[in-house]
């Protein structure tokens, strides 16, 4: 270990930086942050530090650096371009035993400074030791995406309980599996909601052994299947459940994320073949989060659009059980874009109808001469197997059979496939190209501008019937 990582409280102790620049300014912001007392040497300053100085946030000195100047600093930076007066700074600083850095020169640095995630009071520094700053940078921006916002607050709740739980639990093994129950409850999702209150009411009964484990069920939607196209809060909420209840529509790389020692339980739905019924899987949803779990219930797509996420949430209030709801990116835009179709367009389509080909045996018909309307796009969710009768209901209600038709199989993910044709060979498409399930049918001029927009980089194969083609999409 180059560096040893210590967090150092800088209230109003004197720092000094020798600059005027922008980095100066960056690495002044920075002391600013943790409250230090900043003072500033330079012949000029750029015109946000003078700012700065005009407002009495940081002392600026225009002078030309002299080593008197670090008696009595606490830490000193050299942030100039000059060589010279960057080693004159290192070796006074050295003679006075003044923790030194000497920007993007690490060898004169006897402190450095780390990138950091910031969820005040919660702080990650992440260091390289000075050998790759850019490289500290990636790894940050990667655990910004993991640490959500509510840490902060939330490790601010549990300081305010401190003193309490001293005085409840006088073991020290007693206290840290109180707390392991804490981060385990609702108190979590409840500051993660903003209800502080609530959250601070529970943790107070918990704390008084009041309260009972009160399970909680997630509805995620996962997206079509490229694992970076997840939220934030999904992912974070997948990390934390112990039961993950999923549908085949899942992809294996997106099941890959959620908690290691999570139970999973398919409950997938394929065609023709329906596992589990989705009274049962209603009721799974209900026992599980009764049993006092959090319940990660996870779908392709997003939950709310031909997910029945809305039917499952009905019984989880009609059965007193809390849940959260995390969008998901449905299949009609994700699929869409990947496969360079943009759903909406001026020159093509002002409208666009979401559908699905599959409804329940007593649902209404749709309603074909509303969506056979030129200059709009009709995306079509499950339609593979009913190709031929919305192909011939289509054309019946006047929908040309010229219309631009895309069908994409296995949308965002590695094996995306895109056929294109016209609609009044869509089923024969289908066939002749063996298209399975999952697949999105898209219906409308729109569809012809897969060609030209579709990614480079993402491979699909891309044919019509009349003569299979092969390309980058």
């Amino acid at each position: 270990m180059q560096y040893l990582p210590i967090f150092t409280k800088l209230d109003n102790k004197p720092v000094l930086i020798i600059g005027g620049g922008e980095v100066a300014l960056r690495k002044c912001r920075a002391f600013l942050q943790a409250r230090g007392r900043v003072t500033l040497v330079a012949p000029e300053f750029c015109h946000e530090l003078l700012e700065m100085a005009q407002e009495k946030t940081v002392t600026l000195v225009h002078d030309y650096f002299s080593p008197e100047q670090l008696d009595g600093q606490m830490l000193v930076i050299a942030a100039t371009d000059l060589n010279a007066v960057n080693e004159a700074v290192f070796n006074a600083a050295n003679e006075r035993n003044i923790f030194v850095n000497v920007v993007d020169d690490q060898p004169k640095c006897s402190f450095i400074f780390p990138s950091i995630v910031d969820r005040n009071p919660i702080t990650i520094a992440i260091s390289s030791a000075g050998t790759a700053p850019v490289l500290a940078r990636r790894l940050r921006e990667k655990l910004e995406t993991l640490i959500p916002q509510h840490i902060g607050p939330l490790a601010e709740l549990v300081g305010s309980f401190r003193h309490k739980v001293k005085q409840r639990f006088k073991q020290f093994s007693d206290r840290r599996q109180f707390w392991e129950s804490v981060f385990d409850s609702q108190v979590v999702s409840k500051v993660q909601t903003g209800d502080i209150d609530a959250a601070s009411a529970q943790l107070d009964a918990m704390l008084n052994n009041t309260v009972e484990p009160e399970g909680e069920v997630y509805v995620i939607g996962a997206g079509p299947g490229d694992p970076e196209l997840l939220t934030l809060k999904a992912l974070q909420l997948m990390q934390q459940a112990d039961v993950v209840v999923y549908d085949y529509l899942v992809s294996d790389e997106i099941m890959e994320l959620v908690r290691r020692d999570a139970d999973l339980i398919c409950v997938g739905k394929r065609m023709g073949n329906h596992s589990v019924e989705q009274h049962d899987t209603n009721q799974l949803l209900v026992r599980l989060a009764k049993e006092g779990k959090k319940v990660c219930r996870i779908k392709g797509g997003d939950p709310f659009i031909y997910g029945r996420g809305g039917e499952e949430v009905q019984v989880l209030v009609a059965n007193h059980v809390n849940y959260q709801i995390v969008p998901g990116i449905t299949a009609a835009a994700g699929c869409a874009a990947y496969a360079g179709i943009p759903l909406t367009h001026r020159d093509h389509a002002q409208a666009i109808q979401f559908v699905t080909g599959h409804c329940k045996k007593d649902g209404q018909d749709l309603d074909w001469r509303s969506l056979a309307q030129p200059h709009q796009t009709l995306a079509v969710y499950m339609g593979v197997v009913k190709s031929p009768h919305i192909q011939a209901k289509l054309i019946e209600h006047g929908r040309a059979a010229t219309t631009p038709v895309a069908i994409v199989e296995n949308g965002t993910r590695k094996n995306q496939r895109v056929v294109t044709g016209q609609l009044g060979s869509l089923a024969e498409l289908i066939e002749h190209n063996n298209i399975q399930s999952p697949a999105l049918l898209i219906i409308g001029e729109v569809a012809q501008l897969h060609h030209e927009l579709a990614w480079f980089g993402k491979q699909s194969q891309t044919s019509s019937f009349a003569q299979p083609l092969t390309d980058i999409a």
